[in-house]
């Protein structure tokens, strides 16, 4: 064979190669990495800082990862399953991206997951998205989760809300999936202390007017338990002031969330106190934290005062798949094989401690326990109660008593 045959023959199996997509792992300089967010609607200033997440995270590798050239790629949606759906299937099948951050929101996830089984050929990883459903009921084998879920974010909080006198509460939360696994992993705790919840008011994402919830609110409860977000969370803060709504509140995660704690009036100042619980608080003394901290706030001008936990989220796990494409140098090959076979096993590293991943993919982490503090230059922030270690998706039970419990929904649990 002479020296320009063998040439023009390996030039012929590499196109070829090319054309059948059998190309080596390392043959590919570049990897496409897509970012859901809600970046239209109700829970847009929350996407807009889920996108700083993934941005921050990418930065700190020069955009490199495994060896390749990360090819950043970002979609919208409005928060609701349909639009999470719509965008996903654009940045899979159309703009080819084979890692995908997201989406945001508690209903988009469980969306999102079914979707990703018809995808084997892409990795997903979960942005903020905290339905306990998305990888406790069918979890999808390429679906990871590295944020924990909204009844893990709840870890502390009813006992804690019990111990301050705190006995008969109502809730007011959002109409979705996120807000009922949050919901019902307070409610497992609270009601377990002896508490009990006499009326839970779910309103639909986007509500502008409260006052026909605010007007049922009885007389003789001692605390309003509020689960809402964004604009929302913002609107009711407002009509609750201005209606002369004088009970404490029992803070959601995302209710007390820097996306709504920059939220300016009257009412922002009673929020001093307010018992809250999730997977990060701005108030943490861990160096890492403060890393983060300062990264984010030298990086995003445009900010928040602190990273929100949807900064935090989304970065925990681009993080994941980054450091997972370093430690399988860049192997994309079989559908990912060795990179979710890395992910599924590694210990990952975060602003807020160690996390892992149980046999659905679905992480274990600390929760910090919170209320709502005013620092020096007048900013709230959320300042450390306790850290509560290494919470499990079963919230500490086994399954048997977990599955007796059952999934939060509008009914499910009960504690009249």
């Amino acid at each position: 064979m002479t020296y320009q045959f063998a040439l023009r023959r390996s030039a012929i199996v590499f196109a070829a190669a090319t054309v059948c997509g059998v190309l080596p792992a390392t043959a590919q300089e570049t990897v496409k990495m897509g970012a859901l967010a809600t970046l239209e609607g109700a829970f847009t200033v929350q996407g807009q800082d889920g996108i700083r997440g993934v941005e921050l995270a990418l930065k700190e590798r020069n955009h490199m990862a495994g060896g390749k050239k990360i090819e950043f790629v970002k979609g919208s949606s409005n928060g609701s399953p349909d639009s999470a759906v719509s965008a996903t299937r654009k940045l899979v099948e159309q703009d080819k991206v084979q890692i995908l951050i997201g989406p945001l929101s508690g209903s988009e996830g469980i969306a999102v997951k079914d979707y990703a089984k018809s995808q084997l050929q892409t990795t997903f990883l979960n942005g903020t998205s905290g339905a306990q459903e998305t990888t406790l009921v069918a979890p999808a084998p390429n679906f990871f989760r590295f944020s924990t879920d909204g009844a893990q974010w709840s870890a502390g909080l009813g006992a804690h809300s019990f111990s301050k006198g705190y006995k008969k509460v109502v809730v007011v939360a959002e109409d979705y999936a996120f807000p009922y696994s949050q919901v019902a992993g307070f409610m497992m705790e609270f009601c377990k202390a002896g508490g009990k919840v006499l009326d839970k008011h779910w309103v639909p994402i986007g509500t502008k007017d409260y006052s026909s919830v605010i007007a049922k609110l009885p007389a003789d409860i001692d605390a309003v338990y509020v689960a809402l977000g964004g604009a929302d969370a913002v609107n009711f803060l407002t009509q609750y002031e201005q209606n002369g709504g004088n009970k404490p509140l029992i803070g959601g995660t995302i209710t007390v969330d820097q996306t709504v704690l920059g939220y300016k009036g009257k009412r922002r100042e009673s929020l001093v106190g307010t018992p809250a619980s999730g997977p990060m608080a701005d108030g943490n003394d861990n160096p890492g934290w403060k890393k983060f901290v300062a990264d984010y706030k030298a990086n995003f001008k445009d900010g928040f005062p602190s990273p929100s936990l949807f900064a935090h989220g989304y970065y925990v796990n681009t993080k994941a798949a980054l450091d997972a494409m370093d430690a399988v140098k860049g192997d994309l090959s079989n559908n990912h094989a060795a990179l979710r076979k890395t992910l599924s096993t590694m210990t990952l590293s975060t602003p807020t401690g160690d996390v892992k991943l149980d046999a659905n993919r679905n992480a274990v982490a600390n929760m910090y326990l919170t209320e709502v503090a005013k620092a020096a230059d007048g900013s709230l922030y959320n300042r450390v109660v306790k850290v509560v270690p290494g919470v499990n998706q079963m919230l500490g039970l086994s399954k048997a008593e977990f599955d007796k419990v059952g999934l939060g929904s509008r009914t499910n649990p009960e504690c009249k």
